[in-house]
């Protein structure tokens, strides 16, 4: 048995389902004649927050951008189990039923604030336009649900009327965390949500992600170059290089006894990713 097929195993909250929330199989994408995924296959499963990692280039953010509907891959299936337990295939569904299920069962985190906010609006506004695209439209219930929400992750809601420009980098990530948990997502798209910000303001972040996955069932798939906040957060870490899986399993076992070579030399911090 292979590395990776030896460490693909379901340990994992929620493993006993009967279904995964996300199966992705022999995913490929191509740029020209470059090759940016090749064959990448996982499941996800409700609960579980699994994060890919390696250099630049590897491709990880390819990969995150076909999983969550804004790039089309050339080949592969993506399957997303519905609330309902019927299977949406992702590149199999209309546009407005792929946009709706964006809107209601999976949330992106950006790694610049300025990505996922619209900057011309308010805080309250930006948080509050998702549950309107949900159907909320009580203005005090919205104003009230969006107050709840900014106060969980710590940002003052006396704010809500000021635009996210006021507001530091690491408060900035704050509410577009909010934005995206306020409709109660199954499933939440990383891309390094903690880079760039101060190591104090990163810390405190990652507690607040850690808690509110726990806390809300969180499934996830969260890009970083940083293995001690994949440790942190998820459960499993997949390894890419060169747009290929070399390794998957559970985040301890790889970073604690990597098999692959291109693995131990990661995590050995030989190469820098």
């Amino acid at each position: 048995m292979t590395a990776l097929a030896a460490r693909d195993v379901r340990a994992v909250p929620n493993a006993g389902s009967a279904s995964p929330l996300l199966v992705v199989e022999a995913l490929t994408k191509a740029f020209g004649g470059q090759i940016a995924c090749r064959d990448v296959t996982f499941e996800l499963w409700p609960g579980e927050i699994l994060a890919v990692v390696g250099e630049s280039g590897a491709g990880k953010t390819t990969l995150l951008k076909c999983l969550s509907g804004q790039l089309e891959p050339d080949s592969g299936r993506i399957a997303l189990t519905r609330r309902d337990g019927s299977v949406a295939e992702l590149y199999g569904i209309a546009e407005s039923e792929r946009r709706r299920l964006m809107r209601t069962d999976w949330g992106i985190i950006h790694q610049n604030p300025r990505d996922g906010l619209r900057f011309g609006v308010s805080v309250g506004a930006n948080v509050g336009e998702r549950l309107m695209a949900v159907g909320a439209r009580h203005y005090g219930e919205i104003r009230r649900t969006v107050s709840e929400w900014l106060e969980r992750l710590e940002v003052d809601p006396a704010r809500m009327d000021a635009l996210p420009a006021t507001f530091s980098g690491g408060m900035q990530q704050r509410v577009q965390i909010a934005r995206n948990l306020v409709t109660g997502p199954r499933l939440v798209f990383m891309d390094e949500p903690t880079g760039g910000l101060d190591v104090s303001v990163q810390a405190r972040l990652l507690d607040l992600l850690r808690s509110l996955a726990g806390e809300l069932g969180l499934a996830g798939v969260l890009v970083t170059h940083d293995l001690a906040v994949a440790r942190l957060l998820a459960d499993r870490l997949m390894v890419m290089r060169g747009g290929e899986v070399v390794e998957l399993g559970l985040v301890d076992q790889v970073l604690d006894d990597p098999q692959h070579a291109y693995t131990q030399l990661l995590v050995s911090s030989v190469l820098q990713i």
